[in-house]
């Protein structure tokens, strides 16, 4: 999984949704129909490129799958730009994101709309923090608001500037 989601660039700790998912079960189903490690349903899985028929179930192939997630995680962070709202997303669907952001004023801060979000889904973002701090120990990008990120990016480049100043003189 990690070799692939760097492949698209993306966070290795997303990996982490298919503990949530799925416990990593590639035989895992959900009440609503979701099958593999990345839970995908049937529609969404055809249209990320696995094959889902009565023969076939790519689903459950842990390398195709992940490639298919990692196609929809790359696709919704280019649409919410925020790993937070990209997990509930994921959850959720990328309408009832947009529905909270609208409800919650424009605000894109998961922290501020996740009232206007299904109680699954809000739950569902706050279980991936979790898992994160449980297998790293701490927090990282995929745990922070966008507005949050960006500010730790502004302290550690403010720490590195000071550093390479005090080391020059």
């Amino acid at each position: 999984m990690d070799a692939v989601l760097t492949k698209y660039n993306l966070p290795i700790e997303l990996k982490y949704l298919a503990v949530i998912e799925s416990k990593l079960k590639s035989t895992a189903v959900s009440w609503a129909g979701a099958v593999g490690p990345w839970q995908f349903m049937p529609q969404t899985a055809r249209e990320l490129g696995l094959v889902v028929n009565h023969k076939v179930d790519e689903r459950t192939n842990y390398i195709k799958s992940t490639h298919a997630a990692a196609k929809y995680l790359r696709d919704l962070y280019a649409q919410f730009g925020d790993w937070l709202l990209v997990i509930a997303a994921y959850n959720g669907g990328p309408g009832n994101v947009y529905s909270a952001i609208k409800k919650g004023g424009g605000s894109r801060n998961f922290w501020a709309i996740q009232r206007h979000l299904p109680n699954e889904t809000r739950n569902h973002v706050k279980k991936f923090i979790g898992t994160h701090y449980i297998f790293e120990g701490q927090g990282g990008i995929t745990t922070l608001t966008k507005a949050e990120t960006i500010e730790q990016i502004h302290a550690v480049s403010q720490i590195l500037a000071d550093r390479n100043l005090s080391e020059a003189e």
